[in-house]
């Protein structure tokens, strides 16, 4: 079989130009060559990565009129993960983040051994998986892996919640979904200690901006305790004096962990740090004498003025979009919210599956990624 052509691909206005064959997808070839474009579901179904082409000749494979209609597509516009060069391109990216392109880290794919599991609510796990080969990794705190199911080329993307200081391991937090093909049928009934894991790191821009030093509003939920984890870990390792407030929200009190582990946390960082859980649906038996009602209630109430601040928003989906607006009405650039969908994988009307974790990416967000159940 003969080799595929490889073509350059210059992309606008960043003057950036990867190599790309004409077997993988552009967002594909610009992740192996560590350069991180703005992206999502990478299945053509979210608009994260759409782009403009400028010049040159490519074909697209079967992608969603949501993510990109017939009237958008005649005027050049492109997915770049659903995208294969056939010539050289040049192409004029939209949503981009400048001073993340050229902190991508070129994608490892690594053969892991489950060192952990263990139950830290009804519906979540944390799995800690030791890395064999290669022994170590690198990635960016905030950024997520794709596990793949065993015996499959099916995947689902979960955050890691360590650093790069750990990078003999990989720590996730997953939530676990009835019939998930990996968080129930294999995470919650079949994985054990000792079994082997394939993933492939690392993906994502939901990252702390490192060139500001503005304070910092974090609001999570759910399994989105992973990546801001990460970062807040990260910050406290490297002494980076941000003052931060961590809000999260949970429906009862027994959907709330490490509440200790992220108070102790704060107290290594340099900077001023203030931790917020708040339950939606308090029970009668729960003894919580804290904040109560929606997370964007409880921000509402609890902040004024937050327009010298940068939003970092990771969680469920309904969380992000209701929150959104309340920051901005607070003050909150628009070009200073980053945010991390994290959605149940899903199926397409046409039966194919599409990825649903998401770091929401739009232009003025993180990174929207495929499927996490």
């Amino acid at each position: 079989m003969s080799e595929k052509k490889k073509h350059k691909v210059y992309f606008e206005p960043v003057d950036i130009e990867i190599e790309a064959g004409e077997d993988e997808t552009v967002l594909d070839a610009a992740f192996r060559q560590g350069v991180m474009l703005m992206h999502g579901c990478k299945e053509g179904q979210c608009a994260a990565c759409k782009a403009v082409l400028l010049d040159g000749d490519m074909d697209m494979d079967p992608f969603s009129t949501f993510a990109l209609n017939e009237f958008e597509e005649g005027e050049g516009y492109v997915l770049l993960c659903r995208a294969h060069a056939y010539s050289d391109l040049e192409v004029e990216l939209i949503g981009y983040h400048e001073d993340m392109l050229q902190t991508g880290i070129p994608l490892q794919r690594i053969n892991t051994e489950v060192e952990e599991i263990e139950d830290l609510t009804h519906d979540m796990k944390r799995l800690v998986l030791n890395l064999v080969d290669p022994p170590e990794m690198q990635f960016i705190p905030g950024q997520y892996a794709e596990l793949y199911i065993p015996g499959t080329q099916e995947h689902r993307a979960y955050s890691m919640a360590n650093t790069p200081a750990t990078d003999k391991r990989a720590e996730f937090i997953i939530r676990v979904y009835p019939d998930g093909r990996f968080s129930s049928d294999l995470l919650d009934n079949e994985l054990k200690v000792g079994d082997s894991l394939t993933m492939q790191v690392p993906y994502g821009v939901f990252t702390l901006r490192e060139k500001s030093e503005g304070d910092i509003i974090f609001i999570g939920g759910g399994s989105g305790m992973a990546p801001i984890l990460s970062i807040l870990k990260h910050m406290a390792e490297n002494g980076i004096e941000r003052n931060a407030t961590y809000y999260y929200g949970a429906r009862t009190r027994k959907d709330l962990f490490y509440l200790d582990e992220i108070q102790e946390l704060g107290e290594q960082m340099p900077g001023e740090f203030r931790f917020v859980p708040a339950l939606s649906e308090p029970e009668d038996d729960d003894d919580w004498d804290g904040e109560t009602g929606l997370i964007t209630d409880v921000i509402e109430r609890l902040e004024d003025d937050l327009s010298e601040m940068e939003a970092y928003l990771a969680g469920p989906p309904p969380m992000i979009d209701a929150a959104m607006p309340v920051l901005k009405s607070m003050g909150v650039g628009e070009d200073h919210i980053y945010y991390d969908k994290f959605t149940q994988t899903s199926h397409t009307p046409e039966g194919e599956e599409q990825g649903e974790e998401g770091e929401g990416q739009g232009v003025e967000s993180g990174p929207e990624f495929p499927g996490k159940a």
